[in-house]
């Protein structure tokens, strides 16, 4: 064991960096998981070929994102750079006229115009207008907004936010990963401050499509018990900001070698010092995809360690296309904390997202939902569900009406800003990724469009039953 793991009553770690060839063929037929280099568990062996086969699966895909995450990382930049020089020249027509009269204009890509890939499917900027605070479906609007500004650069956060909204951007941060060795957990902070109220929005960012850093963090299948917590998810909990051989020590332990803040220290600290100058003021957490992960592991933290000004003032936990994060015996746990602080959760699924139905429910992992599901379906009706529709995607009956729900989709993506409105409008590269739905059903209802247009058109009457009184 490379250092104590003492804080958790029991663990399996996946160390992809010390794979090699045999070990990863004998984990297949092999029981004795302690002889993998690879695999650091408090159990030496498994017996269940299921797990073992998911282990074999996830250190695979760790393995190949970290050998070619510079490639993929290069190619995200190369296509951003051509998103973003195709907008800049008001497109493909009059970038070729440009190139000839040479005056291409050259985006850059720290600037408030320069759009992540994220960003170049969905082009809104503004908050709906026809949500003002005090509409229960308010803060949802505003969160899921955030979660999706929350994949773009500062300047462009410091326009949106100041300028578009009208609010104040409190920080945008990159945090450091103890278990990656380098920054690759983002989020930012904004307030909301009216005569009316007062909010604080933290927001964390999701998997960004080529941050192979990212991918990592969901695929990696590792876990921790923690005594009368649950198993959660290892690679979430490391992304949030678990001290390497320390676990979550009420304080950060200090460390020259970091060279950035770890994201639940720093952001817990931040708050706590906002929060206490006034008692008025509350705050949401919010995100989407790991985002959504991280923001439902904040508050979970701060229950392990009794944070008791930061569980009072928490108005309400909005995730969007988040996947599971821990067990049974987690979910319960939290779902009492939830209850005795009366803090609404909303864990909202559009349509077949492929996300929330991983990691799998079942006996070989055993992950669990929680909380108040709110189910989508391509209308946007939404139904207050315990689990979405069929819970671990894969399926063979499930796949062909998730097919034909995929092409209905498409369709729709052509008659809607008729339906709808012109703010509903979806461009060429959105609709070139409703296509892939065709084949790989579940990919194209995680974009963050359908989530935006969820919060919009779906009914307000599923958040009139949320414990906490929305101010």
């Amino acid at each position: 064991m490379d250092c104590d793991k003492g804080f958790s009553s029991s663990y399996m770690l996946l160390k992809p960096e010390e794979l090699t060839f045999f070990d990863l063929v004998n984990i297949l037929f092999s029981t004795d998981i302690e002889k993998r280099k690879f695999v650091d568990s408090a159990e030496v062996k498994e017996e269940d070929f299921q797990r073992r086969w998911l282990i074999f699966i996830s250190i695979i895909v760790q393995k190949l994102l970290q050998v070619f995450s510079k490639p993929i990382s290069f190619f995200g930049s190369l296509t951003e750079m051509w998103l973003n020089l195709l907008s800049s020249n008001g497109g493909f027509g009059s970038l070729l006229l440009n190139t000839m009269e040479g005056k291409v204009v050259i985006p850059e890509k720290t600037s408030a115009s320069f759009l992540s890939f994220t960003g170049n499917y969905d082009l809104r900027t503004e908050l709906d207008r026809n949500i003002k605070h005090g509409d229960p479906r308010y803060y949802a609007e505003l969160s899921i907004m955030a979660s999706k500004a929350s994949y773009e650069n500062k300047e462009y956060l410091e326009t949106i936010v100041n300028h578009h909204w009208e609010m104040e951007l409190l920080g945008s941060y990159d945090f450091w990963n103890d278990y990656q060795d380098k920054a690759t957990t983002q989020a930012f902070l904004l307030r909301d401050k009216k005569d009316d109220h007062d909010t604080i929005v933290l927001a964390f960012r999701g998997t960004e499509p080529f941050d192979a850093d990212a991918w990592c963090s969901d695929f990696d299948l590792s876990w921790y018990e923690i005594p009368d917590v649950g198993r959660i998810h290892g690679g979430f909990m490391k992304a949030l900001g678990l001290q390497k051989c320390l676990g979550w020590p009420k304080e950060m332990k200090q460390n020259s070698s970091r060279p950035a803040p770890l994201a639940y220290y720093a952001l817990r600290d931040i708050l706590e010092g906002i929060l206490s100058q006034n008692d008025q003021t509350k705050y949401i957490v919010t995100g989407h995809s790991l985002g959504g992960a991280l923001a439902i592991l904040f508050p979970a933290v701060l229950a392990f360690h009794d944070e008791k000004l930061l569980l009072d003032r928490l108005q309400g936990i909005y995730t969007f296309g988040q996947p599971r994060v821990g067990d049974g015996n987690f979910g319960k746990y939290m779902e009492n904390m939830l209850e005795q602080n009366t803090i609404p959760y909303y864990r909202f699924v559009y349509g077949s997202d492929i996300v929330p139905r991983l990691p799998y429910d079942d006996k070989a992992l055993m992950f669990k939902h929680f909380g108040t599901c709110l189910y989508y379906n391509r209308n946007y009706e939404v139904q207050v569900v315990e689990e979405e529709p069929n819970k671990n995607y894969f399926s063979l009956r499930g796949a062909i009406p998730m097919m034909v729900n995929a092409f209905f989709e498409l369709i729709r993506s052509f008659t809607i800003s008729s339906t709808k409105g012109r703010d509903y409008k979806e461009r060429w590269f959105l609709r070139g990724f409703r296509v892939t739905g065709l084949v790989l059903p579940g990919v194209p209802a995680h974009l963050i469009q359908d989530y935006v247009n969820s919060t919009r058109l779906g009914s307000a009457n599923v958040f009139l039953s949320g414990t906490k009184k929305q101010e």
